[in-house]
């Protein structure tokens, strides 16, 4: 059977169904903060604080959708798929799993991987003292520890995590725009969580002195459940467009940093004929000029 046409039938529909056309380059990703059918303080705050750093690119629900992830799907992905929403943060509290994140992605609108985790040690915005970045600041993302390159739930933790606080993709950043940095520590089967604002000191020279604040949300996670996708999906999910990609030009490479090195081929040269700086001390006695001259005469009667 063949599935017909979906005509718009409101401008709301309209605008998803534009929305959905793909692009070649895509838009920046949305994110999706949802509420269990039970939640703690702790998760409600963590969801709030979350949701304040991802604006203007996030929807925070503010009623209680009564699902389980791990166990049915089905309702993240409607609502990924009619929010234009690639990223989800669910929470939730049990008795079992207290305090308890789901955060993943979907991949054209079907769910691609997801990791549970708890929340431990958490300190809100609110509850620590001092100035906080501008609201949509591009933070600087910082992982350290091995973990992350051994462990392979936890690098793709670190993938989605990226994906998760990564904001915008933009050409240039100015020193005074960098405020946050976001690191994430990975120790002993832990990830914390560190949020900080970045200050520009006076230091009596160009360079202004950095200092790292505190500005919360800190908490510290602990991995519990994983569905990971598999390394087709996940290839598939990674592909890029020919249309995105950089257009090779012959003999011109470039680095990471954005600089350009070209590579030029010349002819062969005359080195018999190349004009060399003269200098008196080079320069030959009359007796050393009469002795080379007949040199080259002996050699040509020889």
């Amino acid at each position: 059977m063949e599935q017909g046409i979906v005509k718009p039938k409101t401008q709301r529909h309209k605008r998803i169904l534009k929305a959905r056309l793909p692009k070649v380059h895509e838009n920046d990703k949305k994110s999706l903060f949802i509420r269990g059918g039970n939640t703690s303080e702790t998760v409600t705050s963590v969801l709030k604080d979350l949701y304040a750093l991802k604006k203007p690119n996030a929807t925070l629900f503010r009623k209680r959708n009564i699902t389980r992830p791990f166990e049915n799907a089905t309702s993240i992905e409607f609502l990924s798929k009619m929010n234009d929403a690639s990223l989800f943060m669910f929470g939730s509290h049990s008795k079992k799993r207290p305090h308890n994140l789901v955060i993943g992605r979907t991949f054209d609108s079907q769910l691609l991987d997801m990791i549970e985790l708890g929340v431990e040690n958490y300190q809100s915005l609110e509850s620590v003292k001092g100035n906080k970045c501008a609201l949509a600041t591009k933070p600087c993302l910082v992982f350290a520890g091995p973990e992350f390159e051994t462990d392979d739930e936890l690098r793709r933790l670190q993938s989605i995590l990226t994906d998760f606080f990564r904001g915008p993709v933009i050409k240039n950043v100015r020193l005074a725009g960098l405020e946050h940095v976001i690191q994430f520590t990975a120790n002993d089967g832990r990830v914390f969580l560190r949020s900080y604002r970045i200050a520009l000191k006076k230091s009596g020279t160009r360079i202004p002195r950095i200092e790292l604040e505190n500005m919360g949300p800190n908490m510290d996670l602990t991995v519990r459940r994983t569905h990971i996708a598999s390394d087709d999906l996940y290839k598939k999910a990674c592909r890029k467009p020919k249309a995105a990609k950089p257009k090779k030009v012959k003999n011109v490479s470039g680095d990471i940093f954005g600089t350009k090195r070209g590579r030029i081929h010349m002819t062969s040269q005359d080195l018999g004929n190349l004009q060399t700086r003269k200098v008196k001390a080079l320069k030959r006695n009359l007796s050393e000029t009469k002795s080379a001259k007949k040199t080259i005469k002996r050699l040509k009667s020889s």
